[in-house]
């Protein structure tokens, strides 16, 4: 289906986007993503645990205005390893037991991308039918292996 111009003819778009990227520079850009996160992952002990940074390092090297002109994701990407991942706290690093435990499993990561992807909304059951049922059924799962009685006033289980 093409786009309406000024006359009403119909025209074709020439790249076919993703919101604002085109398909190609969205899968060369998840590469160099998921290998950054892959590299991350396997050697995290790379990074010291906590930054070594003191308060308003990280906002000097943020300019003070925004930028005029788009950067391309090249840009924003290496800006976020020279200048964010310095100044970050790395939970995922084995020496870090200050609070909680890893949340940012292999499996995980990849879920939050899919998840990222149906950018899905469950609110309610109709915004998401298959994501209400699935945490409802994975919750009742946990009630089970928690050995957690169902109570007769309680709903433990999914209808249907």
């Amino acid at each position: 289906m093409g786009r309406m111009t000024n006359g009403d003819t119909p025209t074709t778009p020439t790249t076919p986007t993703l919101g604002d990227l085109a398909p190609d520079e969205f899968r060369r850009q998840a590469r160099r993503v998921l290998q950054w996160i892959g590299d991350y992952l396997e050697d995290p002990e790379r990074f010291p645990v906590v930054p070594r940074v003191a308060p308003g390092d990280v906002a000097k090297t943020i300019p003070d205005e925004p930028p005029v002109e788009p950067e391309s994701l090249d840009v924003v990407l290496d800006d976020f390893e020279r200048l964010i991942v310095p100044g970050v706290t790395h939970w995922n690093h084995p020496g870090f037991f200050a609070y909680f435990a890893i949340s940012a499993s292999g499996p995980g990561i990849l879920a939050e991308m899919l998840i990222s992807a149906l950018n899905v909304n469950a609110m309610l059951w109709k915004t998401s039918p298959a994501a209400t049922e699935l945490e409802l059924r994975t919750l009742d799962w946990l009630r089970q292996r928690s050995f957690v009685r169902c109570a007769p006033h309680w709903r433990c289980a999914l209808v249907g």
